[in-house]
């Protein structure tokens, strides 16, 4: 099956042995809660068994890599380390916190390379060393059929260096503002938006009044349905959710939590276009990231 530019059949996760909540991702991660014992690490390993199951019981094909240390807590989310592109790029990133960074796996990198047609790889985690970071597609949604990346500036969102790539890429880069309800800036563009072939879901309530005439064209000129989500939403996770081609058509793959908090005729529009497939990963969701975070798309057509 030849997927849609932007809609990916095939998909990475990573399953851990040892997770826990990362202590040092705490302070600009709103969604994260404290978590560390050996029951939810032994939790968080059945979530991602039965996500995976579930991905590929909708026809999705799972590549799932173990990740057995105790160095890595947030190794759950590939997503945020390396990103596939429609154009042959593989792009690995450099990681805000330090602990992260030993997140890039070189035998993740070769799988691809080996099965997936890349035309160039782009190491841009030392750049961490230097105080630049931009975290994959934590910090950018993309649009790739459309060649626009979608960021919120952040700390973990480095401006220079997300439009620096952008414009190597060919993307029409997309920046703005988006805050929480304590006005701290959210962490990653991922858990405020979802951008899917014909809607997008967003906490428009985040972003400023000012920004969001600009943002909102941007979506119409690509002709997709808004689904405004409120900032309750997004703490529930609703904005993290991700796209998938099945084998009976187009997946919205989503957690439990986002799920159940999504309303009634929010689902009846998703479902004009895609199947909504709930999945619970609420022990994952307490290092504050849900399901998206957990699966790296590859845009990539197979060797």
């Amino acid at each position: 099956m030849k997927a849609n530019l932007n809609t990916p059949h095939d998909i990475i996760m990573i399953r851990p042995h040892q997770f826990v909540s990362n202590p040092q991702t705490m302070s600009d991660n709103a969604f994260q809660v404290v978590a560390c014992s050996k029951q939810i690490s032994q939790q968080a390993y059945l979530e991602v068994t039965h996500a995976a199951e579930q991905l590929t019981a909708a026809g999705i094909t799972v590549h799932l890599f173990e990740d057995e240390g105790n160095s890595t807590p947030d190794s759950v989310f590939p997503n945020n380390w390396f990103s596939t592109h429609t154009s042959g790029q593989l792009i690995s990133y450099p990681m805000y916190v330090p602990n992260r960074r030993l997140e890039v796996r070189r035998d993740i990198i070769d799988f691809v390379q080996q099965h997936y047609q890349v035309t160039a790889y782009r190491d841009l985690s030392p750049l961490a060393e230097q105080g630049q970071f931009l975290e994959g597609t934590g910090s950018m949604v993309l649009d790739q059929q459309a060649a626009i990346a979608y960021a919120v500036a952040s700390n973990r969102t480095d401006k220079n260096l997300f439009n620096a790539l952008c414009q190597e890429l060919g993307y029409q880069p997309v920046l703005f503002e988006a805050m929480d309800a304590n006005g701290q800036p959210v962490y990653h563009t991922n858990v405020l938006m979802c951008l899917a072939e014909h809607f997008v879901l967003i906490g428009l309530d985040m972003v400023p009044a000012a920004q969001r005439p600009w943002l909102l064209d941007s979506f119409a000129r690509q002709h997709k349905t808004v689904i405004a989500l409120s900032n309750q939403q997004i703490s529930r996770f609703c904005g993290n959710a991700i796209e998938l081609q099945g084998s009976k058509g187009k997946v919205l793959a989503l957690s439990s939590t986002a799920f159940q908090a999504l309303t009634p005729a929010q689902i009846a529009i998703i479902r004009q276009s895609a199947e909504l497939l709930p999945i619970d990963v609420s022990t994952i969701e307490s290092a504050g990231g849900s399901l998206r975070c957990m699966i790296a798309g590859i845009h990539l057509p197979k060797r």
